[in-house]
């Protein structure tokens, strides 16, 4: 992955947000471009990848949601990418600056992705316990996203020992919470320090919250890659219209995110000697004559730091000065005995 490591890797998604039209998938991504994303990811599969064309109990029309009434089939029928586009939008990404990559859904999508060189590999959530699937992933050697929307903690372990059994050690995790839209309530963003600590990975967020919120906290706390679905309108409707960014709220969140890192800096408890020179210290608040004695009428603390530091006051006070002190001069070591 060609990632500048010192700052975050902003994912905008594209998933269903082409409406089935090529040319609104390459208008959407030169808003992505221009709003200050680094990748752009897609899904590449066929409605067979995830489910069946039967209308029973389980494959059904969903009974609750956004996508309630609307059979899973026909859903992801309507969202599905044709494979023909993606190499084309590929270059039309690359030629834009973008890193252009995907999530697939079975060996076949895999295979079609080698193809063309895709070069990350995105697990989606509720695909992490499809050890198969991983494992085959893994096996092709590039980087690998996962998102761990439904995964216990074994679950992961489970995936990462998979692409490490194949000698794939360049796997990020998203925190994800695989409700559409989700809450901000529901995010859990200490749950990414927790990642980090527990699997010694790179952590990042897969957020499906409306604004920007929850990027900018998870940035906070450690996430170093932030995904986010990205629309050119809401009004073009489509699966996933109702959590996915328009262009400017999409560049105020990448803003948002860059000032964040400025922000965070680096950890330092150092003093610089301009900063330690604005603090006190401790200053003739009278004409002093020498042979006469400090006391506490003669000598205070005051900004700024070029005489000799408060913590030292109680020990220079009796001290007998062998010079003339100026009222406003700053105390030093060589005035006393």
């Amino acid at each position: 992955m060609s990632v500048n490591k010192n700052k975050t890797f902003i994912i905008a998604e594209l998933s269903a947000n082409h409406n089935n039209s090529f040319d609104i998938a390459v208008k959407t991504i030169e808003a992505m471009a221009d709003a200050g994303a680094d990748a752009v990811k897609v899904q590449t599969y066929k409605p067979e990848s995830l489910t069946l064309n039967v209308d029973n109990e389980i494959f059904g029309p969903k009974k609750e949601g956004i996508w309630k009434g609307q059979r899973p089939f026909d859903i992801l029928s309507q969202g599905s990418m044709p494979y023909e586009w993606q190499p084309k939008l590929k270059k039309i990404a690359e030629s834009l600056g973008l890193i252009f990559f995907s999530s697939p859904f079975d060996f076949e999508a895999v295979d079609f992705l080698e193809s063309f060189n895709n070069p990350i590999y995105k697990i989606a959530s509720l695909e992490i316990n499809d050890i198969p699937l991983i494992k085959y992933i893994a096996s092709k050697g590039k980087p690998m996203i996962m998102s761990t929307g439904v995964a216990s903690e074994n679950d992961i372990q489970l995936a990462l020992e998979t692409c490490y059994g194949v000698g794939n050690n360049q796997i990020s995790l998203l925190k994800c919470t695989s409700e559409y839209p989700a809450t901000v309530s529901q995010a859990n963003l200490l749950t990414i320090p927790k990642i980090k600590k527990r699997f010694g990975v790179n952590v990042g967020v897969s957020d499906h919250t409306m604004g920007c919120i929850v990027p900018i906290v998870a940035v906070s706390v450690g996430a170093t890659i932030v995904e986010k679905h990205f629309i050119l309108s809401r009004k073009l409707g489509g699966p996933d219209s109702t959590f996915s960014m328009e262009p400017d709220e999409f560049r105020e969140m990448v803003q948002y995110i860059r000032l964040s890192e400025i922000a965070l800096g680096k950890a330092t408890l150092d003093v610089s000697e301009k900063d330690k020179y604005r603090r006190r210290s401790l200053f003739a608040v009278e004409n002093i004559k020498a042979g006469e004695m400090l006391t506490e009428k003669n000598i205070k603390s005051l900004r700024p730091g070029n005489g000799i530091a408060p913590k030292y006051y109680y020990e220079i006070l009796g001290k007998i000065v062998q010079k003339d002190i100026i009222k406003g001069e700053p105390l030093n070591w060589d005035f006393f005995v």
